[in-house]
């Protein structure tokens, strides 16, 4: 049965659809989230979003599709996040990335779903942990390019930037995997210390 095309109660079709697909979005991070992985069927997701399977083909292909969609927009939201907080924040360098680490973390704490699904759920599938190497790489780049301008001539030169930038959000993504399964006694806080201290020592001359 073809979609509709024309506007329903003022709204259009093609704003519809983009609001189904959050929906689905939506649904697919309180599963992952909350129930892992394996319970994240396209049943449970449409039965969550209140839709039918008809508007879960409507957006995705498959249930992988939806995973990586997930994936991506929470790392697009981090992204932003972090971004915003660097741009405001005053101070130093080390100050500055400090805050954005804090703003990361914070995050993660008001939505422990975030972090179960980005870091621990994305690896159980391989098309998941291909993903989320990719995210990580980006997330590197985005680390060179933000100590490129917080310390000027005083950033690492290539290749030392992206190997560093690639240890510090590999160890971060790591620590956050032990603490979100509570195998260290630590903080939040200590966290950011920890992080913002090794960003701080490791991506500058």
């Amino acid at each position: 049965m073809p979609t509709p095309t024309r506007p329903y109660r003022g709204v259009s079709a093609s704003d519809r659809k983009a609001q189904r697909r959050e929906q689905l979005l939506d649904a697919g991070l309180e599963l992952l989230g909350t129930q892992g992985c394996a319970r994240t069927t396209m049943t449970a997701v449409c039965a969550t979003a209140k839709l039918t399977e008809r508007y879960f083909y409507e957006s995705f292909r498959n249930r992988d599709e939806l995973l990586v969609a997930v994936m991506d927009r929470i790392a697009d939201q981090l992204s932003d996040i972090v971004l915003d907080a660097l741009g405001r924040a005053t101070g130093d360098p080390a100050e500055r990335g400090r805050a954005a680490i804090a703003a990361f973390m914070e995050v993660i704490e008001g939505d422990p779903r975030i972090g179960r699904a980005v870091l621990i759920e994305s690896a159980s599938t391989e098309v998941l942990r291909q993903r989320r190497h990719q995210l990580l790489r980006t997330f590197a780049r985005l680390v060179v390019t933000q100590a490129s301008e917080l310390y000027g001539e005083d950033a690492l030169p290539s290749p030392r930037d992206e190997i560093n930038a690639l240890l510090f959000i590999g160890g971060l993504a790591e620590l956050m995997v032990a603490w979100l399964n509570g195998e260290i006694d630590a903080t939040g806080e200590d966290i950011v210390d920890a992080a913002a201290h090794q960003f701080a020592t490791s991506m500058h001359q």
